[in-house]
């Protein structure tokens, strides 16, 4: 029998307000396994997991770490016993260089360390993993797999022997998927024991030894991966079928809705974000536009909608030029966005129609800045029966919604609008499988009806599905565009690497 390192009893979180999020869960991790927690937004697993890191505490129930029960009450204590956590968003400061970073992180626990020592250790520590890391470069100036790798030492430099890691491969290319795999299994060699949350089944599938399938609060089944196939975790984590895939359709494409032609847009720097980009859209299509984080897409986009002004180039919608118009007068025209963060998306203040009716509220101004509520309501009441909301009431604080329930008020209430040309960032990041269906199946059904859809993605499962043609960005400009049939995984994971087309072989 494997020894356990992690052992979780019954454990209950039961919130202020009433909400249960945990009803009893028992949870045990052995030592030097990769663990693959999954489940819905809202099955508890990000709370059970901020529970072992000392983030909040539980209601009630144990936890022991080799068998001694402990009682964290905060992540320090945590971190003392060993436990580190890579959130799916970096707490590097971007302006440092990497070696400065991890100075300040050890300082915390050492005020005496100095930075050649931190310098030794973490020289010592790659060697030992593989790694390269250029420890005098600043943050942001690396690729997001380096900044990852950088948190992960960081995280190992406190001599963590139990890693929990959130969502690690959402910003990553293949390639750099590839390589934290590899990282992870030689960390596994070295004795660490992993924790992986995802919602990707295929990522389970190839990195963990078992998984722990979570629903409503309670563990489901925990697993030996290697006994388990997609299709039964996909069952197991929402309780239906969801092999079945939206059919994308070919045939001859409509006409062109959007031009974009040679367009330059600056960052909040003041440098060159997107260079030189040309690329049309068609009535009926869904053009995929493929990139990690960071390579221009949010530039490219804000310029599209209105949001960020392009200083060369055109925007061309049904041949009349847009470039200079606002977002407003864009939106009249039939331009929707759906931003890659709720935050932006949503006002979390204000109740779920006031969400519904945010970006057309002038058709819903019955008189001088005057409301026609029962209007609103009959919009959100459509939003919530059509995209399947889950909301106590109309009513309902935005923000007491889960991520996916949120995600389809935001894309329910651009479709509503009726868009000729719908741009959507990042449509199911961080969803669970059941809302990223869900979305993915009504991305489709819009296309369907003739709408010109910009699928921006990080997500090469979902480009790959959904699109009809794939253009793939890397450093401000376009590196390939074509019919989905003209890529493989392994070729667009490649362009967004930066590997020009001539130099790949399929």
């Amino acid at each position: 029998m494997p020894e356990p390192i992690i052992e979780m009893e019954n454990i209950i979180k039961i919130y202020p307000d009433g909400v249960v999020a945990l009803k009893g869960v028992d949870l045990t991790i052995w030592k030097g396994e990769i663990h693959a927690i999954l489940g819905e937004n809202g099955a508890g697993k990000t709370t059970l997991m901020r529970i072992l890191y000392g983030e909040i505490k539980p209601t009630s129930g144990a936890i022991k770490i080799n068998g001694e029960e402990v009682d964290f009450h905060g992540p320090w204590d945590a971190i003392k016993r060993g436990i580190g956590m890579v959130y799916q968003h970096f707490t590097l400061i971007p302006t440092f260089t990497v070696l400065e970073n991890l100075h300040l992180s050890l300082l915390a626990l050492d005020e005496s360390i100095k930075a050649e020592d931190v310098e030794t250790l973490t020289r010592r520590l790659m060697d030992e993993l593989g790694l390269k890391i250029p420890l005098y470069d600043v943050v942001e100036d690396l690729p997001i797999g380096v900044q990852q790798r950088v948190e992960i030492i960081k995280t190992l430099l406190r001599k963590a022997n139990i890693l929990i890691l959130d969502e690690p491969t959402s910003v990553l290319t293949p390639i750099e998927v590839e390589e934290l795999f590899k990282m992870l299994r030689k960390l596994k060699k070295l004795g660490i024991t992993i924790i992986f949350i995802t919602h990707k089944l295929r990522e389970v599938k190839a990195i963990s030894d078992r998984v722990t399938i979570m629903r409503r609060g309670k563990v489901v089944a925990t697993l030996y991966t290697s006994k388990v196939s997609e299709e039964e975790l996909a069952r197991l984590t929402v309780d239906i079928d969801l092999t079945s895939k939206p059919k994308i359709r070919g045939g001859i494409r409509g006409r062109r809705i959007l031009s974009i032609n040679d367009l330059w847009v600056r960052d909040e720097r003041g440098l060159d974000a997107v260079k030189g980009v040309s690329l049309e859209l068609y009535e009926g299509e869904i053009l995929g536009l493929a990139g990690v984080q960071g390579n221009g897409q949010k530039e490219l986009i804000e310029a599209i909608v209105g949001i960020r002004r392009a200083y060369r180039g055109s925007i061309k919608y049904l041949d009349q030029d847009i470039t200079s118009l606002s977002v407003g007068d864009r939106y009249k025209l039939g331009i929707s966005y759906v931003p890659d963060s709720r935050n932006i998306g949503l006002v979390y203040e204000m109740n779920l129609t006031e969400n519904s009716i945010l970006t057309n509220l002038h058709n819903y101004l019955s008189g001088i800045r005057v409301i026609n509520w029962s209007e609103a309501y009959r919009t959100a009441d459509k939003i919530v029966r059509e995209y399947n909301v889950v909301a106590p009431s109309l009513r309902s604080p935005i923000q007491y919604l889960s991520g996916g329930n949120q995600q389809k008020v935001m894309v329910g209430r651009e479709a509503t609008r009726e868009p000729k040309v719908f741009i959507v960032s990042e449509p199911t990041h961080g969803l669970d499988v059941r809302a990223t269906r869900f979305i993915r199946n009504m991305l489709v059904k819009l296309r369907d009806l003739g709408k010109s859809i910009l699928l921006v993605s990080t997500d090469l499962d979902e480009i790959m599905e959904l699109s009809n043609r794939i253009a793939v960005i890397y450093g401000g400009r376009i590196m390939s565009v074509g019919d989905k049939n003209e890529y493989t995984i392994k070729k667009l994971g490649l362009l967004m690497g930066g590997i020009h087309e001539q130099r790949i072989t399929k």
